[in-house]
């Protein structure tokens, strides 16, 4: 009867370490199955978070350079837009844009925006233009942007002042043409950032205009 109690007492023993070896590992598994998961989605929230940058932009600007996005308008329908350093100085949206030439002048240094006026080429806004291109201060960034028509009425010295500003295109805008440029006072070369489209029926994208152009970059804070 001993030896029986004995076999009984060690096989509770055992059934008792073996359910208490199981009951460990299935909760060690089972908190390992439950903390997996929180650990995956941080990792993938780590992954997908989206770095924000200036403007939109689609990398971020480097130190000591000022982001900017310059759209032309689209036809006679929707405005330009000129942002810089993530301020949207001329929009729709702000209603300070026009039909003709809409611009921007910064200051090349510490990125404060200085002055924005549209010229409409239609009413004979030409010497104003001139006048305004004339005075614009040492150190300055131009933002342009085109919008319906911007060549229309513009004449030689107009074209000679933008040249100066570096544009590879002002000599030869016009009628209906798109335009989105950035350049600075007395620039000694031509500058990097423009982009041009002819007015061609057979090639615009609306009835009676090319298509917006959309321009995008870092510019150093001293001008280039």
């Amino acid at each position: 009867m001993r030896v029986s109690g004995v076999l009984r007492l060690l096989a509770l023993i055992f059934a008792l370490v073996t359910t208490w070896i199981f009951i460990r590992s299935y909760v060690s598994l089972d908190m390992k199955t439950i903390r997996l998961p929180r650990w995956l989605a941080v990792s993938a929230a780590k992954k997908i978070r989206v770095v924000k940058t200036k403007c939109g932009l689609s990398k971020p600007c480097p130190n000591d350079f000022f982001a900017f996005k310059i759209s032309s308008g689209a036809a006679n329908v929707v405005g330009p837009t000129v942002c810089f350093e993530n301020l949207v100085i001329m929009s729709p949206v702000k209603n300070n844009v026009g039909r003709g030439l809409n611009i921007a002048l910064v200051n090349g240094t510490t990125g404060m925006v200085l002055t924005q006026k549209y010229f409409d080429m239609y009413s004979g806004d030409i010497k104003l233009l001139e006048k305004f291109l004339q005075e614009i201060p040492e150190g300055a960034l131009v933002l342009v942007a085109s919008y319906d028509d911007p060549g229309t009425k513009m004449n030689d010295e107009t074209r000679k002042l933008l040249s100066s500003l570096g544009s590879s295109y002002a000599k030869q805008l016009g009628f209906r043409d798109s335009w989105v440029f950035l350049g600075a006072k007395n620039l000694k070369d031509k500058s990097p950032f423009e982009q041009f489209l002819k007015n061609n029926p057979g090639t615009n994208k609306y009835d009676g205009w090319p298509e917006l152009l959309e321009l995008e970059g870092c510019v150093p804070r001293k001008v280039f």
